[in-house]
């Protein structure tokens, strides 16, 4: 439930909710991430190292195709402090488009870039935000790496038939107030839907950002989606279809780094 919700419910109405029920509430999501770890692979998933996506993507405006490019997508887990710290993010990723690769995006830990035949460009600090904190709210990556973080709580919310599917549903909330409302096939335990909000840094208006996960395969042992649908605001924005996966390639750093010979670009200046 989230934060608002629950001040409604208690200006509104003499209820008051008890610490055994919240306490339950916590117990059963925890319950229920040992079930959905294990239902994507238990140990093979939490020890994954990296993977490559390779399929089509699709962008859209306004539920109209604007664009479509082969894909490939690379993405490295770093090792996490143990216990985990909540400023840790540990991930590097690049997104290749065509067939051969020539325009990419690199995020690490640090920095992003745009990558064209011109040469690499410093993503905008705006954009590279927004990856980060779309990273953290992803339920693979808060499965992968921040299980045990402290301040993160999985707060189970109810069973509810989504899509025509039985579904179980939790929210996750962080120290930082991030939130993020996960629904898991009652099942397999699989995510099929995730839901956040975010606000617009510049109009502060409420932005809803879902992503919905399907076609999942086996890889190695890990239960992967091969298609993943983005919608923002009700409209579809974004699609991959997967026609292959590959986990624990041995990624090298070269993939996730600028090379010497390539020309370093001015960065657009950022949008006021």
């Amino acid at each position: 439930m989230r934060r608002s919700s629950f001040l409604s419910l208690c200006l509104g109405a003499p209820f008051i909710i008890s610490r055994s029920s919240a306490q339950s509430r916590a117990e059963r999501g925890k319950q229920l991430m040992d079930e959905v770890v294990a239902g994507l692979g238990g140990s093979r998933f939490q020890t994954m190292r990296d993977r490559v996506e390779q399929g089509r993507a699709y962008s859209f405006y306004r539920e109209r195709l604007s664009g479509r490019s082969l894909a490939k997508i690379y993405t490295r887990y770093l090792m996490r402090p143990e216990p985990p710290k909540p400023d840790f993010f540990g991930l590097r990723e690049r997104q290749a488009f065509g067939k051969n690769e020539d325009n990419a995006v690199i995020f690490t830990e640090d920095n992003a870039w745009e990558v064209t035949f011109r040469g690499a460009k410093p993503m905008e600090e705006a954009l590279q935000d927004r990856f980060r904190d779309s990273t953290r709210r992803n339920i693979f990556y808060i499965l992968r790496q921040r299980l045990g973080e402290p301040g993160l709580i999985a707060e189970y919310q109810r069973a509810d038939v989504l899509d025509n599917q039985p579904v179980e549903i939790v929210e996750f909330a962080d120290g930082d107030n991030r939130t993020v409302t996960v629904f898991f096939n009652r099942t397999t335990k699989l995510p099929v839907r995730q839901i956040y909000f975010r606000r617009d840094p510049l109009t502060r208006d409420r932005i809803e950002e879902v992503t919905i996960y399907s076609r999942y395969r086996e890889v190695n042992g890990v239960q992967w989606p091969h298609t993943i649908e983005r919608n923002r605001n009700g409209e579809k924005i974004y699609e991959i279809f997967a026609e292959t996966v590959t986990i624990n390639q041995n990624l090298s750093d070269n993939l996730f780094t600028i090379p010497s010979n390539l020309k370093l670009l001015k960065p657009d200046k950022p949008n006021k």
